[in-house]
């Protein structure tokens, strides 16, 4: 397989794959959307590229966010390689979701972290069951107690 065909490949698998694929820059900026992205955050490739992740991120979550992304930009580690993410994003509408993402840090030919990319789903129905479950769970606790 040539570099070309490796290439095209690659850009069809971030344009076709059902989840979310997001790359920020060393600074926060938007470089790369795909389809999915647009379709969790509703805002097109036009309007993320070259917008900071405060465009995904709710405003109460931001300081915390900034904070650790700026401490793994300089230390060009992030604890959280492997594991699943679980937090709160915003959609173009406003609307708040929920999502679970993974991370992995992109370097340049020097080993300089150029920033991370992340792989999103959202996961705001799941969340929702799952709330509602654990509301039932604990009425038919309380119940139980008072029998």
């Amino acid at each position: 397989m040539t570099e070309e065909e490796k290439s095209r490949l690659c850009r069809q698998i971030v344009e076709k794959v059902g989840d979310a694929v997001i790359f920020a820059d060393r600074d926060g900026i938007i470089r790369l959307w795909n389809g999915a992205a647009t379709g969790i955050f509703g805002y097109t490739e036009e309007e993320a590229l070259g917008q900071s992740l405060d465009l995904i991120i709710p405003e109460r979550q931001r300081q915390v966010h900034w904070k650790g992304y700026g401490r793994v930009m300089v230390d060009g580690a992030t604890k959280y390689g492997s594991e699943t993410l679980a937090v709160p994003a915003i959609r173009k509408t406003g609307e708040r979701i929920s999502i679970e993402f993974t991370i992995a840090l992109l370097r340049d030919a020097d080993g300089k972290v150029q920033g991370p990319v992340a792989v999103i789903r959202d996961v705001t129905a799941r969340w929702e069951r799952e709330k509602k479950m654990r509301a039932h769970v604990a009425q038919l606790e309380a119940g139980y107690t008072t029998l």
